[in-house]
């Protein structure tokens, strides 16, 4: 009895990746999708989300909250870039890959193998026109490349790790992990290369790159209002990611500083795209989400911008790379005319791997057992059905590798400080003799500022059998048990 009382809400969790039809979309027409990811975009940054403690105006997604459901309680898959990317794409979590910390620099091998179902092939073998328009960041190789994996910037071939020359032709991107066509860059620090399918095929200036990708996704949903297929456009952007560059019309409007102004230039391309959609005519049948792929990060001056009353992760602890909520709990707005409520919020707990069993439930698609072992389909939430079966239990990971667990309101944090670069680090904390374990409850402590693992010792037993039966199990959904990539240890101790 006891086993069935600390898993009872894991069970009921997985239950829900089961294709148990609601009736989900009451039309055989399948809907467009559009996924924006904003990036380095902190939870406290759009306006409608952080009333009372955030200064940046944010009047296009405010906007959009307004036309569709917000949900409170989203997380990404990782506080950092790389795995939140794979895991929004596969319905997987990363740490069951080889990419353990930290992310991707230079052009290495995909972290997402071959062989693996992805969310644009499944939209694909399901009828779908796909793109991806924007920032990658999952790996790929270049022909010519160093032994590094870099391959020296035309420009400057003096100057290493910058980017890949015009004609670089990669093999394995996006185009040979379901999308058909795909225009955009690897990361930051290679934002210069612009590649257009498989192969760079110029230069630009990154303050240009922001709304080359608005141009572009325009370009692409006007292409598509007399097609005979639905679309879907992945639009990963690069900011307000550094390097911080708005835009010269941009400048200063925000009172705040650069990275307040790219916000502000972020949320207007949002608000180019959605204007693009309707001029369409495809608005109705549309479905839009916008997020970002984990908090706020350091580099936008969070200090200062707080000095100014503007906190990136409003009333939540740390900010990007930290297992606190500030790295991970994220911006989540869906917009589907004529099926999701304007002016809704939901309160369930949400990971952005969950985001391919919700495409599949939309399609009365069943995945094979070794695809989306960690994804739970949110469409219940969504359409308001009352009869849902919602996700109880995520894994957080932050930038050094830690973990933690959230279950209902409960969390545990498998290290002694933010597992990330905000004070105390794990190293300060150690020092400080802090308790190697944190849990919260944070139905009354969202903050993540009083640590109860002396008193509730019962729920970190129960919540340390859970989270090692997710990663003994290679699956967090009901099906047959998966391996992990490499050996994972959720703690030190």
């Amino acid at each position: 009895m006891n086993f069935l009382k600390d898993f009872l809400p894991f069970f009921i969790s997985i239950l829900f990746s089961i294709n148990l039809s609601l009736g989900a979309v009451e039309s055989d027409k399948k809907p467009n999708i559009i996924f924006i990811l904003a990036d380095d975009l902190g939870y406290g940054d759009v306006q409608c989300l952080n009333p009372k403690r955030g200064k940046i105006k944010t009047p296009q997604l405010d906007k959009l909250a307004s036309q569709g459901m917000t949900f409170t309680d989203s997380h990404s898959g990782s506080s950092v870039c790389t795995p939140t990317r794979y895991g929004l794409l596969t319905g997987r979590y990363a740490w069951r890959t080889r990419l353990q910390n930290g992310v991707f620099d230079g052009y290495v091998s995909p972290l997402i193998t071959a062989d693996r179902l992805t969310l644009p092939l499944l939209l694909k073998q399901n009828g779908y026109q796909t793109a991806c328009i924007g920032k990658w960041h999952l790996g790929f190789t270049i022909d010519g490349a160093d032994k590094s994996g870099y391959a020296p910037n035309q420009k400057n071939p003096k100057t290493k790790w910058t980017g890949a020359p015009i004609g670089a032709v990669t093999r394995d991107g996006p185009l040979s992990r379901g999308f058909d066509t795909f225009f955009g860059f690897h990361h930051a620090r290679m934002m210069r290369s612009v590649f257009v399918g498989d192969r760079v095929s110029e230069f630009i200036d990154p303050v240009e790159m922001l709304p080359a990708l608005v141009k572009r996704s325009c370009d692409f949903i006007s292409s598509q209002a007399d097609a005979s297929k639905p679309f879907f456009l992945y639009l990963p952007l690069g900011s307000p990611h550094d390097p911080i560059v708005p835009s010269k019309e941009w400048l200063g409007k925000s009172g705040l500083g650069i990275y307040a102004d790219y916000v502000m230039q972020t949320d207007a391309a949002v608000g180019e795209l959605l204007q693009a959609l309707d001029r369409s005519g495809l608005a109705n049948n549309t479905l839009v989400i916008f997020t970002s792929d984990n908090g706020c990060a350091a580099v936008a001056g969070i200090e200062k911008l707080a000095s100014q009353g503007h906190f990136v992760s409003g009333d939540y602890r740390g900010s990007k790379s930290d297992i606190w909520d500030g790295g991970h709990r994220v911006p989540f707005l869906v917009r589907w005319p004529d099926k999701v409520k304007p002016g809704s919020q939901s309160k369930q707990l949400v990971c952005l791997t969950d985001f391919i069993a919700t495409c599949a439930e939309i399609l009365s698609v069943k995945f094979p057992d070794g695809a989306a072992e960690d994804s739970v389909s949110f469409l219940g939430s969504l359409l308001s059905k009352d009869t849902i079966v919602p996700r109880s239990a995520v894994v957080h990971h932050s930038s050094n590798g830690k973990f933690a667990i959230r279950d209902g309101n409960w969390k545990l944090v498998f290290c002694p400080g933010s597992g990330g670069w905000s004070d105390p680090t794990d190293g300060d904390a150690t020092k400080l003799s802090l308790p190697l374990l944190q849990l919260y409850d944070l139905e009354n402590d969202v903050g993540e500022t009083k640590n109860l693992q002396d008193t509730h010792p019962e729920v970190v037993g129960r919540m340390k059998s859970l989270i090692q039966k997710i990663i003994t199990d290679g699956r967090s959904t009901l099906g047959v048990n998966q391996s992990n990539d490499v050996e994972v240890k959720f703690h030190n101790n």
